[in-house]
């Protein structure tokens, strides 16, 4: 949860990753993107171990659901498109997750790299 030389922490890192997560799934149960950047780091602190189990077990029962959606699109399903025109199809969309989350994960590496 702490931050280093100004660096995002591991905690906040997670929590934008999952938002992302969850805002494509939401788009798989109800068909609307609701999320927006603006809001991809807002999150209420936390403040306790149980808060951050509580961080992970929400994003990886997430990351499974987003898994489950994913196998069993279809090639028509992935060349659809994902929302409006203008967001591409659904290739694209879990292409640039894939991306998002190796992105940050690689800045999850060199923090902990750095505190050691």
């Amino acid at each position: 949860t702490k931050s280093y030389r100004g660096l995002n922490s591991i905690a906040l890192l997670t929590q934008h990753i999952h938002y992302y997560i969850a805002g494509i799934n939401n788009v798989f149960e109800n068909g609307t993107l609701d999320i927006k950047d603006q809001y991809s780091f807002d999150f209420p602190p936390i403040t306790s171990q149980s808060d951050w189990e509580m961080v992970l077990t929400t994003f990886w029962n997430d990351a499974k659901k987003m898994i489950h959606y994913i196998e069993n699109l279809t090639d028509n399903d992935l060349n659809a498109t994902f929302v409006e025109p203008k967001y591409g199809n659904y290739c694209r969309n879990i292409d640039a997750m894939i991306e998002h989350s190796y992105y940050h994960l690689g800045q999850i590496v060199l923090i902990k790299k750095f505190r050691l």
